[in-house]
């Protein structure tokens, strides 16, 4: 849908009344010009890539994190996520930082390592990035909207964050 395409922050897409191919190609279009086909997908200047999976393509798995959500832990089972999906244009806004109130932005051990966080506390909105050691860049892990218990897990996370940011 075209006029999906114009749509800004914190519009959300119109993506509910869609077939599922209608859909994707929507949602497709955006992840494209955001994403896939944006030479300047950064953060704070450090280059962003997506998640390396063998036997997978690196967009693939990306568009996937940003439009689904895991409905079985032990599988890792992805299915689609309309919370996320129709938010997806909220990524290039925030990782621009074209918003400065009510923003956090930090860095917190996690169990699984360093994350560095893009909270937007007025939509409850996060973005989940793991900095690289090795290059000066980062993996984009997910973005979505919090609900739920998940809103305190943030601020949990923001009180044990690390200071200064390191990354």
């Amino acid at each position: 849908m075209p006029l999906n395409q114009i749509k800004k922050y914190n519009s959300l897409l119109d993506i509910a009344g869609l077939s599922i191919r209608e859909r994707e190609r929507s949602l497709k279009a955006i992840f494209k010009r955001d994403v896939a086909d944006n030479t300047n997908f950064k953060f704070r200047t450090k280059q962003i890539q997506p998640t390396p999976k063998e036997g997978q393509l690196k967009l693939d798995i990306l568009y996937a994190h940003l439009t689904t959500a895991v409905t079985d832990k032990k599988t890792r089972k992805r299915e689609y996520d309309i919370h996320r999906s129709k938010r997806l244009h909220w990524l290039k806004h925030h990782l621009e930082e074209k918003q400065k109130e009510g923003m956090l932005v930090f860095s917190a051990k996690d169990r699984d390592g360093i994350r560095t966080y893009i909270y937007d506390t007025t939509e409850y909105y996060v973005i989940v990035l793991e900095p690289l050691r090795k290059v000066d860049a980062y993996y984009l892990l997910s973005a979505y909207h919090l609900r739920g218990r998940d809103k305190e897990k943030i601020v949990k996370k923001y009180k044990r964050r690390r200071l200064p940011m390191l990354y």
